[in-house]
């Protein structure tokens, strides 16, 4: 089943989230390897794709688990978890209708 992985910043989080950045891409090219991964990026802080020095207020992953559990235990693992970045980590599951 796919779920949802919403990631809320802690404030001002840019440093760390560069820092953690190559760690936590790799986790989730991992998951595009195997067929999982639905989509992943961040949410700019201004309305912008690159938010320069305002940096970024969380991030959305949508990924395919065996469970919710499962999925959560995946998020609790992120580097973005483990660094700091993250204040907040929600996962739902998700139900794919568009496209088909």
């Amino acid at each position: 089943m796919w779920y949802t992985i919403i990631g809320q910043d802690v404030p001002n989080s840019l440093d760390k989230r560069m820092a953690a950045r190559p760690a936590h891409v790799a986790r989730l090219q991992a998951l595009q390897e195997q067929g999982r991964l639905l989509l992943a990026g961040p949410f700019p802080a201004v309305d912008a794709v690159d938010p320069g020095a305002a940096g970024f207020t969380g991030s959305l992953i949508v990924a395919e688990f065996a469970t919710l559990q499962v999925a959560q235990e995946w998020a609790n693992a992120d580097p973005y978890v483990v660094s700091g970045v993250y204040a907040e980590v929600r996962v739902l599951p998700f139900r794919k209708t568009f496209p088909q």
